[in-house]
């Protein structure tokens, strides 16, 4: 149930978006205490101007049912920020993160909803 959906400028080839994917899914995981086999990431490329300034920048979203608190999410932000750093040279003060907790009967899956 856990998302991480990240818009990056970056203009990626199929095998960094690949790259990206199962380490994001396991920072994710692991920081929420959520089943790996629950989390989805998401990868997209988009338009992005931060500080008046084109250039290198990404936005994780991230949607959970419980488990995002502020310690959680300063672990999200530290590893995701880092990985975003290691992999497409992207400084971590030009990420952005959201957190968003939401409520079971708001999310839905396989026909229904968590809640």
């Amino acid at each position: 149930m856990p998302l991480l959906a990240l818009q990056t400028s970056v203009r990626l080839s199929n095998q960094q978006r690949h790259d990206l994917l199962a380490p994001l899914s396991k920072i994710v995981a692991e920081c929420i205490g959520k089943p790996e086999r629950y989390v989805m990431v998401t990868v997209s490329e988009a338009a992005m101007l931060m500080g008046g300034a084109e250039g290198l920048a990404a936005y994780a979203d991230i949607r959970s049912i419980g488990g995002l608190n502020g310690a959680v999410n300063r672990k999200l932000s530290e590893r995701i920020c880092a990985l975003l750093q290691e992999q497409l040279d992207i400084p971590p003060d030009r990420v952005y993160l959201g957190f968003t907790s939401v409520s079971a009967e708001n999310w839905g899956w396989n026909g229904g909803t968590f809640g």
